[in-house]
């Protein structure tokens, strides 16, 4: 600003802050030669300095006793509590059973997600018979249903408010031609006050994706319906399969779609025989063959009879249906939490990008903090960073299927375009945040927010983040909302920026198991001199290991059976893959025909 004055501005996330000074106070400094000193200056110094400075100006202003922020428990309890609930279509006709399944980055455990599709497409049936035959193979993968998550803190007005994300993640899409899907979904809370649910706070407006358009629904919308439970508000959405034959033109490739039937009238069908449809925004009635619950909702894992995928059960919770359904034949399985920032190393230029990404595609953001690991160690350091995003496929030819980790979506940033519907335009159909030309209803843009005016078309800035009011601008390059300003994501001004930050504990190997338990059975007369019985084994994690001592026989051939005589006692000792361990005795007392005991 001339004469190197300071103009106080109020700011979204209701703290008073002063932006840095604007291009005219630096008119003598080439715009080019000012961008290129900024780089330069991340790199050499990683900007710890001047960001100390620039934290100052942008956060001095007068104490506020409003500002508060959520504790981490909190902070986790809002996102579980906002989960979606998913109603999916599938297509695993055809020996595809699971295909369709929501997985985590990493469900076969090799660390390297670039064979994933080939993984996926050819050894899961194999997974799922294994399962049905208790034969170990593929024992070691860990399907764990993720939707990796994180949250936006910023204070609002007089109160707080809360933007949550959930990235659903699919390992194949499109006919299992193209590697790693990502939908996701945006929830707007307002009126935050510590407690999810309490009195007063509501949901502002729900986005999901539907392919390249963020289809948008504001607080009283018809086509908002939620399973409101004492453990959790779950907007019910829908999901199309993988595939898209079913429904040439239609909804495909697992984009998403608000269910506009009420949760109470999805469950008086889900109690009956009738097959399971719910009619969606833009498209008619679709089937429902999965049911898709947040495993924190104990109401609602409690009312569909939800359970987790573990090697165990995984045959029975395929659905191999493509066509219609009862209700009573949908499979309902939970999800888990996990962190959107999970995946940001792997993707950093100093680590093993190379494993699972391209260089088809990067992208460089400021990082004013560290990205920490769950026990706070530093995995990427502050400074200008460089982030690899090309999903890399070893198994097809161009090593690539053309599309960006989560880093290169505009969702990330908050930066994208509302619409009201997919593929019609009701709204501006690009935002451009990332190059200035995006602004909010205050005409601020992200420089003007954060004061770095070098940043426009060169970086983004680890915490630029538009937050959407809830309604559709339909002017080019406006949106509904405002860009959150200076040191927002502070506690000294209420703030938090999940999007880089680890809230959920990893479960690195984790699978739900139920306890290991065993029954001894005999198929033969109980009058006979011997009898031969056999120990079954439930839960835990096959394939099992029987030990016999006692009195007995051997069985040639196998471990699970024993002979045994009038008055043999034996103990089986079974102990599951996952390290359970149960001890069963038995002894063999003849019971004749007239109760004698020859």
């Amino acid at each position: 600003m001339k004469s190197g004055k300071i103009r106080w501005s109020w700011s979204a996330a209701s703290a008073w802050s002063r932006p840095m000074r604007t291009a005219g106070s630096d008119a003598a400094e080439a715009p080019g030669a000012r961008t290129g000193n900024w780089i330069e200056r991340a790199r050499r110094y990683g900007y710890a300095l001047m960001m100390a400075i620039a934290c100052v100006l942008l956060s001095a202003g007068p104490a506020s006793a409003q500002v508060w922020s959520l504790s981490p428990l909190q902070r986790q309890s809002y996102l579980q509590y906002y989960a979606p609930l998913i109603l999916q279509r599938s297509e695993e006709n055809g020996g595809k059973p699971g295909r369709d399944w929501i997985s985590n980055y990493d469900f076969d455990r090799d660390g390297n997600f670039a064979n994933n599709r080939y993984t996926w497409v050819n050894l899961l049936p194999q997974y799922v018979a294994g399962s049905a035959a208790a034969s170990g193979d593929y024992k070691h993968w860990r399907i764990r249903p993720t939707l990796y998550t994180s949250l936006v803190e910023y204070t609002d007005g007089g109160g707080k408010g809360l933007i949550l994300l959930y990235h659903v993640y699919h390992p194949v899409d499109k006919k299992g031609n193209e590697i790693h899907d990502w939908e996701r979904v945006e929830i707007g809370v307002r009126g935050v006050g510590g407690t999810p649910g309490a009195l007063g706070e509501s949901v502002g407006h729900v986005t999901v994706t539907s392919h390249h358009d963020h289809v948008m629904r504001a607080a009283g919308s018809p086509d908002l319906n939620f399973m409101s439970v004492a453990s959790g508000k779950h907007v019910l959405l829908w999901q199309a399969d993988e595939d898209g034959g079913l429904d040439p033109g239609g909804a495909t490739a697992h984009e998403l779609h608000f269910v506009q039937h009420s949760y109470a009238q999805i469950q008086s069908w889900a109690q009956t025989a009738g097959n399971a449809k719910v009619d969606v925004t833009n498209d008619g009635d679709k089937k429902v063959h999965y049911v898709w619950v947040p495993e924190a909702s104990a109401a609602a894992v409690s009312a569909w009879g939800a359970q987790p995928i573990h090697y165990g059960n995984a045959t029975s919770l395929a659905s191999r249906q493509d066509g219609e359904t009862p209700w009573y034949a949908v499979k309902r399985i939970t999800f888990e939490l996990q962190d959107i920032a999970d995946v940001f190393r792997g993707q950093w230029d100093a680590a093993t990008w190379p494993i699972s990404w391209t260089a088809d595609s990067t992208e460089d953001v400021l990082l004013e903090t560290a990205l920490l690991d769950e026990a706070g160690q530093v995995e990427v350091p502050a400074g200008l960073q460089r982030f690899y995003l090309g999903s890399r496929d070893s198994s097809a030819s161009s090593q690539t299927d053309g599309r960006n980790g989560v880093l290169g979506k505009d969702w990330f940033m908050g930066a994208y375009s509302a619409e009201t519907n997919a593929d019609i335009v009701s709204g501006s159909d690009k935002f451009k945040g990332y190059e200035g030309a995006g602004r909010g209803g205050d005409g601020r843009n992200r420089a003007d927010a954060s004061g770095d005016l070098g940043s426009l078309n060169n970086y983004w800035r680890q915490h630029d983040f538009f937050v959407h009011g809830g309604a559709v601008d339909t002017r080019e390059l406006y949106e509904a909302g405002t860009w959150l300003t200076g040191a927002w994501y502070t506690p000294a001004n209420g703030g938090f920026d999940g999007r880089w930050a680890q809230l959920f504990d990893d479960r690195v190997a984790y699978e739900f198991a139920l306890p290991l338990s065993v029954a001894i059975t005999t198929a033969e007369s109980a009058c006979r001199e011997y009898v031969m019985f056999t120990a079954t084994a439930a839960g835990g994690s096959p394939p099992y290991q029987y030990n016999w001592s006692g009195t007995f026989v051997p069985v040639a051939g196998t471990t699970r059976s024993v002979r045994m005589y009038w008055q043999d006692t034996a103990t089986v000792t079974v102990t599951s893959s996952d390290g359970q361990q149960v001890a069963k005795t038995h002894t063999y007392r003849r019971v004749c025909p007239g109760g004698g005991n020859p």
